[in-house]
């Protein structure tokens, strides 16, 4: 059973949450703040997966029906990445259920690690990647390769998740994809099915602490819509700078006291 909200828990994740959502909507990164929360608030490691990634799900959703009009596929092509992105993200989900507690808590600092270093060299790769295509033309994908790459992605995000959508950018541009737009596209909406499907089987489990994760959902939704407005006055690279931070010190806390 989760533990019980406390006025100052219930402080604490609503507003990690609202910094979430806004880091979300301007840099990514979300999770980083997120997830060791609710540990920090007495939540058992799988729950807190669990109930974070439910709530960066929520919170996402607006997101995924804007860029459905870059796809831009085959809807045949579509409906089977996103088949497979259901698929994988319930397989990940299904192992992190079997995944005892014990052994769970001991990839946490590698999990944030292979996340903070994949967050890390996202954003030098995706400016490599708009100089490099400039002036180059359009390239039809393998649609094999694509769904293999898609389904192992999918089952690391249904299994944790931080670090997905840079995942999906570094694989689709090694696949040949070459538009920012059409990668983003890519990025958000099969990222919403790997996290969405991965909540029916926490629910079934009854590992999802659902009024962390509604209180959560609130604030990362709150956080990304008023981020919106504010964030032509931001810095991305002075808030990605303020992410790595974080990432790098949380994943130094787990390995320390994992």
């Amino acid at each position: 059973m989760p533990p019980s909200l406390t006025f100052i828990h219930s402080l604490l994740l609503f507003s990690t949450a609202f910094i979430a959502g806004g880091l979300n909507a301007v840099a990514g990164g979300g999770s980083f703040i997120t997830f060791p929360t609710l540990i920090f608030t007495g939540v058992a490691p799988i729950t807190a997966n669990a109930t974070n990634n439910t709530a960066i799900w929520v919170a996402a959703l607006a997101s995924a029906g804007a860029y459905r009009q870059d796809l831009g596929i085959e809807r045949r092509d579509f409906v089977l990445l996103c088949g497979v992105s259901l698929v994988g993200g319930m397989i990940g989900s299904i192992a992190l259920l079997y995944t005892s507690p014990d052994i769970f808590k001991k990839l946490i600092p590698y999990l944030l690690l292979l996340a903070t270093v994949v967050f890390t060299f996202g954003e030098p790769f995706k400016k490599w990647l708009q100089r490099r295509n400039q002036n180059t033309s359009p390239e039809s994908v393998p649609l094999f390769n694509l769904v293999l790459a898609q389904l192992a992605i999918a089952i690391y995000g249904g299994f944790f998740g931080a670090g997905l959508g840079i995942l999906m950018l570094a694989t689709l541009t090694f696949l040949g994809i070459k538009s920012i737009h059409k990668m983003n596209a890519f990025k958000t909406f099969l990222g919403s099915c790997i996290n969405g499907i991965a909540i029916v089987p926490f629910i079934f489990a009854g590992v999802i602490a659902w009024h962390q994760a509604i209180l959560m959902a609130v604030g990362g939704s709150l956080g990304g819509y008023l981020s919106a407005h504010y964030a032509r006055k931001l810095e991305p690279h002075l808030i990605r700078k303020f992410v790595m931070i974080v990432a790098f010190s949380m994943t130094a806390y787990f390995f320390i006291h994992g």
